[in-house]
């Protein structure tokens, strides 16, 4: 049975693990700074950053992946919208349906979103087919950032 739990600063050395995994990935393009990773943990850990939340993914009480998701108002749907930060399954896990499942558990999990948002690499070729078959579609603008990170 698939089940999420929110984080805990206690599952730092079962979370971090797999969001190195997930930068080493091809669902990342480039590199982030680990201690970049370990702030974004911790925030998503506890109370103080209220924007970020962590979710550990358990299949059948064994931790399966994990999520962050954040939220913000979408003036071009008139609504709120929830943006995946990051959906990482280990890969003994992948290829069974979790996916799926994942992602009919956050339109349920956020029933007054009018957007869910998520990024996708190119090359993530398995992650592009799953998202779609979610009824996900590209939504093509090019992005710019200005990163102040330290």
């Amino acid at each position: 049975m698939l089940t999420f739990r929110d984080i805990t600063p206690g599952d730092r050395d079962l979370v971090i693990p797999m969001v190195r995994d997930f930068y080493q990935s091809d669902a990342v393009d480039h590199p982030v700074n680990a201690a970049v990773l370990e702030r974004s943990f911790q925030a998503a850990a506890g109370p103080a950053e209220p924007l970020l939340r962590g979710l550990l993914i358990q299949w059948e009480g064994r931790p399966a992946g994990y999520m962050y998701i954040t939220q913000c108002y979408s003036a071009e749907v008139g609504g709120r919208c929830v943006f995946i930060e990051e959906i990482f399954l280990k890969p003994e896990f992948r290829g069974q349906g979790l996916g799926t499942e994942i992602m009919a558990w956050l339109e349920r999990e956020y029933p007054a979103a009018r957007r869910f948002r998520l990024e996708v690499t190119q090359v993530n070729q398995g992650a592009v087919r799953l998202y779609q078959r979610a009824g996900y579609e590209f939504l093509r603008y090019d992005q710019m950032v200005l990163d102040k990170i330290n």
